[in-house]
């Protein structure tokens, strides 16, 4: 545990604004026992023990009263920042809230900025910054998996994986630098049969949590499903189906939808964005043809293509080379091709074409299915074990990609004969960019980077 220093106080509100049972004030900071004694009317909750709960007034100086409150004692360094903290519940309307926050700040504490407190936690040592950032992560969360991504990296797993390379590479130095040491005496401290282990061990192991990444994503931030076809083939109709509501507008005119369309839904704890796009066709509405364009880069920016081809029409050439052509370009973005409108098909319609599965919308037929089809698809050829960390955050692979450039660097070095001084170049360059994910090594524009994103009050 770092020293905790106690910086000046800071208030905010810690739970969402608005009408509810209560409201968490949280203010923490040297002094802040004092500062809220200023207007609080029970105990001196400098006096009292930690982890105590106190019920009493939030008075103004001019001695009316703002609301009753309970307020809850925590000492440093046993509290979420490491400094002392007082967290006051008042009742939990907008107004009440606002005043009793106010009456704490007439009394010299300062309004704090986001993620202030969290990365106070961080400075004090009582979470590593990728824990800080699991913080966020979990708050924002849409999903059941998002929300267990989260947990693990707050529990700290990635940070115990990190901590495992920086000690392999740190052995690996310390035979290098050894041996540098005693160079004039011709002493070979580095067995570099074991030293060339070591690093190709390392260089596996950070490999196989880079390849976690792609998962991680979906699973952090969703998979980004683009509904394309032809107007009218059932986009917006399978889109409200998904949902469970009249999110995009259905009729039988060709073109309603003019521009991308997205919605949030979730199966079985994957958070998916649906996205409606125009149907794809040549036209000359200027506003069409804009929704066409976008359509056009939503599909670029997939992670699942989902073709909706209707099936009460018949296939023309052109279709099918456009079927052929988006399978094409889509490459090794995950791809489906499902008839829609199953329920006016012909029965008697012969087409010789391999759908992936065939549904109708409008009365359910096999849309379960195609919740399933469309998760295992997304997921396809990718390893996503519930039990496994994930590296959900693009900092987080870029430091542990330079890390492993570094440690490929000082392979090829060995390989080449060169000196222990050159090996120990890149063993602690790579040393400094996996300090960078937990924090170990860092600056001010990446924590005011981090943190800015954080909600006010955490």
């Amino acid at each position: 545990m770092s020293q905790i220093n106690q910086q000046p106080p800071i208030a905010a509100i810690a739970t969402p604004v608005g009408e509810g049972g209560i409201a968490v004030i949280r203010v923490s900071g040297k002094g802040a026992f004092e500062k809220v004694n200023g207007c609080f009317k029970g105990k001196d909750l400098a006096g009292v023990d930690s982890h105590t709960v106190h019920f009493g007034k939030i008075i103004k100086k001019d001695g009316r009263v703002v609301d009753e409150v309970l307020a809850t004692v925590f000492r440093s360094p046993k509290s979420y920042t490491g400094e002392d903290t007082v967290e006051i519940s008042c009742h939990g309307g907008v107004l009440v809230t606002q005043a009793v926050l106010e009456t704490i700040l007439e009394q010299g504490v300062r309004s704090a900025e986001p993620g202030e407190f969290t990365q106070r936690a961080f400075l004090n040592g009582k979470l590593d910054l990728d824990q800080a950032e699991a913080v966020a992560d979990l708050i924002h969360a849409k999903s059941i998996k998002a929300v267990d991504a989260a947990h693990q990296q707050l529990e700290g797993r990635l940070g115990e994986h990190i901590k495992q390379f920086r000690q392999q590479i740190i052995d690996a130095t310390a035979m290098v630098e050894l041996e540098l040491d005693f160079i004039e005496e011709d002493v070979e401290f580095a067995n570099k049969e074991q030293l060339h282990k070591l690093l190709s061990d390392l260089d596996e192991e950070i490999g196989r949590l880079l390849d976690t990444y792609e998962t991680g994503r979906l699973v952090k931030d969703g998979v980004k499903t683009v509904f394309i076809g032809r107007p009218n083939a059932g986009k917006s109709t399978l889109l409200n189906t998904l949902v469970g509501s009249e999110r995009a507008i259905v009729t039988e005119i060709a073109g309603t939808t003019r521009d991308t369309i997205d919605a949030d839904w979730s199966y079985d704890g994957l958070l998916f964005t649906l996205i409606d796009t125009a149907g794809l066709r040549d036209t000359e509405d200027v506003i069409e043809a804009e929704g066409v364009k976008r359509s056009q880069k939503a599909f670029e920016e997939a992670d699942l293509v989902v073709y909706l081809k209707d099936l009460s029409l018949p296939f023309d050439n052109e279709e099918r080379e456009e079927i052929a052509g988006f399978q094409k370009r889509a490459d090794e973005t995950p791809f489906l091709l499902i008839g829609t409108k199953l329920d006016l098909q012909e029965e008697a319609r012969e087409e010789r074409i391999s759908y992936d599965l065939k549904i109708s919308a409008v009365n359910d037929t096999n849309i379960d299915d195609l919740k399933k089809k469309m998760k295992d698809r997304a997921l396809e050829q990718k390893d996503y074990d519930t039990s496994s960390i994930l590296v959900t955050s693009s900092r987080h692979r870029d430091g542990l990609q330079k890390a492993r450039e570094n440690v490929r660097s000082a392979i090829n070095a060995l390989d080449q004969g060169m000196t222990g001084d050159f090996l120990s170049i890149d063993l602690r360059a790579a040393l400094k960019d996996l300090g960078t994910i937990t924090g170990e090594i860092t600056n001010e524009d990446v924590l005011d980077s981090i943190f800015s994103r954080f909600c006010i009050g955490k």
